[in-house]
C-alpha cells in the first residue's frame, strides 16, 4: 500500500518553505514537492523591505530559505511540479508526473509565473534576448541597450539593476504614468542612462538568431529602437492550473479564508496562487506559517 502523508507542501518559494519550517517544528510526517527551490524571491534583485535585513538581494535570501529549510532534513522531492489533484473519501492525491503522493492534507504554494507580451518575435527569441528575470539574466547584457517592459513594482525593480549594468535602458510603460513605490520612481528617474516611455506600447521584438530591437506605438506614434536585450516585467500568472478541484477567482488565483482554507476540506493554499492580496515575500511567508498551523489543527481534528 502506497505511503499517506500527514501532509504534503506543493512549492518551494517563501510560502511553501516557511510552511514546511513549521510543518518540521510540528513533527509532522510530511513532503516538500517543489518544481525550484526560492521561488519568485530568487528573481527579486534587491530588498529593502524584509523585516530583519536592511538590505538583502533576492538571491540571497533565497539562499537563507534553504539553509533554513534544510536543518530540519525533511524530504523534498525537487524537479516536481503538481498536474492534477484528486481527492477520494478523506484522500488527497497529486500527480506530478514523475510520481503520485498521497496525503490526508495538502498545502498548494506553487506562486506565480510570469506574463508573456503575446506579441511578435517574443517567443522565437526567448533565452535570445527576451528574458523575464533581471536577477538571473542581467549580468548577460553588461555594456549593452536594453528595455524593461512594463511599469510596476517588478519593472521598477528590473531596470533599477539594469542601470548598473547596462550602457542603456529603456523602460516601456503602457500607461499613463509610472507605479509601484515611489522611492523606486525617485531612484529611476535620477538615473542619468534611462528613457521612460510611458502611454507606449511594444508591437514586436526585432531579430532573427537574437534581439536587435523593438517596435513601440504611443497611439498613433511608431518607434523603432535598437537594442540587444529585452525583460518583460509586465505581472504574475498564479500556478494553479492543476488546481480545477478547488474554487478559483477570475484571475484563477486559488480562493481561500483567512485560515488559508479552500473550499475543499483538507486542501489549503497559500501566498502568491491565492487571492490574498499584496503580493510580496513577506506577506507570502506569513501566510505558509498559516497554513501549516491551519493543517495542523485539521489533522488533529481528523
Amino acid at each position: 500500500m502506497a505511503k499517506v502523508y500527514e501532509l504534503i507542501i506543493a512549492g518551494g518559494g517563501p510560502a511553501g518553505i516557511t510552511a514546511a519550517v513549521y510543518a518540521a517544528r510540528k513533527k509532522l510526517d510530511f513532503v516538500l514537492v517543489t518544481r525550484d527551490i526560492g521561488g519568485q524571491a530568487a528573481w527579486s534583485g534587491d530588498i529593502e523591505n524584509y523585516t530583519g535585513y536592511q538590505f538583502v538581494t533576492g538571491p540571497e535570501l533565497a539562499v537563507k530559505f534553504e539553509e533554513h529549510a534544510r536543518k530540519y532534513q525533511f524530504p523534498i522531492k525537487e524537479n516536481e511540479g503538481l498536474i492534477s489533484i484528486e481527492k477520494e473519501n478523506e484522500i488527497i492525491s497529486i500527480n506530478t508526473g514523475k510520481a503520485r503522493y498521497s496525503t490526508k492534507a495538502l498545502i498548494i504554494a506553487s506562486g506565480k509565473r510570469s506574463r508573456e507580451l503575446n506579441v511578435p518575435g517574443e517567443r522565437e527569441l526567448k533565452n535570445k534576448g527576451v528574458a523575464y528575470c533581471a536577477t538571473c539574466d542581467g549580468p548577460l547584457f553588461a555594456g549593452k541597450e536594453v528595455a524593461v517592459i512594463g511599469g510596476g513594482n517588478s519593472a521598477l525593480d528590473a531596470a533599477l539593476q539594469m542601470v548598473k549594468i547596462a550602457k542603456k535602458v529603456y523602460l516601456v510603460n503602457n500607461t499613463p504614468e509610472l507605479g509601484g513605490d515611489k522611492v523606486m520612481r525617485q531612484k529611476l528617474e535620477e538615473a542619468a542612462n534611462v528613457t521612460i516611455f510611458n502611454g507606449s506600447r511594444v508591437e514586436r521584438i526585432n531579430g532573427e538568431k537574437f534581439v536587435t530591437g523593438i517596435g513601440i506605438s504611443s497611439g498613433s506614434v511608431k518607434k523603432e529602437l535598437e537594442l540587444q536585450g529585452v525583460f518583460v516585467e509586465i505581472g504574475l500568472l498564479p500556478n494553479s492550473e492543476f488546481a480545477g478541484i478547488v474554487k478559483r477567482n477570475a484571475n484563477d488565483e486559488i480562493m481561500v479564508n483567512n485560515a488559508c482554507e479552500t473550499d475543499i476540506p483538507g486542501i489549503f493554499a497559500a501566498g502568491d496562487v491565492t487571492d490574498v492580496p499584496e503580493k510580496q515575500i513577506i506577506i507570502a511567508a506569513g501566510e505558509g506559517a498559516k497554513a501549516t498551523l491551519a493543517a495542523f489543527k485539521f489533522l488533529m481534528r481528523n
